[in-house]
């Protein structure tokens, strides 16, 4: 019911599966009808996410948003069909472009890894509320997109330094962490989103969580390495 209400995901996975263009409408700014001002975030997350696209080469163009109220039927109609006009004209995703069907599913699949990351890093652009159109693409440039991306940190649990206390593990919103008493904790690298909350729940006495950035993730170690062996009273 609301434009704020759509997602990066939502996007990214229309693609993913296919879709050559994606049309999304909403209300008008600073008019919402539910006063969450969603259609700003639907603008902002519509910015970036063609950011995206022109950083996995695929056209931005693609990728529409458009502002009515529901008495623009005409206006409605008239945009629908200019942009399946311009969609077919585009051809199949990744005709164009150049990409194959494997090419462009890699690739945004990486992205869609991603998106709870980027949302998190972007949460303070993805509040704006700009009105000015001429404003709108300096919001996001394709050498910050390029930067959010490349430059993605990673966090991993220094086996040296844990000391069991399962706090990460506990603030962990998808159960990246795999741990538990007298065990040492290590990070599943494919399920961790990249929020941060283990780093911010380590005790500062242990410091065991470490944000990596620009360098790869050391192998976890071998399970019979895991027991924590903690000193006799």
């Amino acid at each position: 019911m609301c434009t704020g209400r759509i997602d990066l995901g939502f996007i990214a996975r229309s693609f993913y599966n296919g879709a050559d263009g994606v049309y999304i409408a909403g209300c008008r700014l600073n008019e919402c009808s539910y006063i969450t001002h969603g259609n700003y975030y639907a603008l902002n997350m519509t910015l970036l996410f063609k950011r995206i696209m022109e950083y996995i080469g695929l056209n931005p163009k693609r990728l529409q948003l458009e502002f009515m109220t529901s008495s623009d039927a005409q206006y409605f109609s008239g945009s629908v069909n200019d942009f399946v006009e311009k969609i077919r004209k585009l051809g199949p995703l990744g005709d164009k472009e150049g990409l194959s069907d494997e090419e462009i599913k890699e690739r945004l699949y990486k992205i869609i890894t991603l998106i709870p990351y980027i949302k998190i890093a972007e949460r303070e652009r993805l509040r704006l509320r700009i009105n000015n159109p001429e404003e709108w693409e300096k919001i996001y440039t394709l050498e910050h997109v390029k930067n959010l991306i490349e430059n993605t940190p990673s966090y991993w649990i220094d086996p040296e330094k844990c000391s069991a206390c399962t706090l990460c593990a506990q603030r962990c919103p998808v159960d990246a962490i795999d741990g538990g008493k007298n065990k040492i904790h290590i990070i599943d690298q494919e399920k961790c989103i990249k929020c941060g909350n283990c780093l911010l729940v380590c005790p500062t006495k242990f410091s065991a969580v470490q944000k990596l950035t620009g360098k790869p993730v050391p192998p976890p170690i071998p399970e019979e390495k895991r027991i924590k062996v903690r000193p006799s009273s």
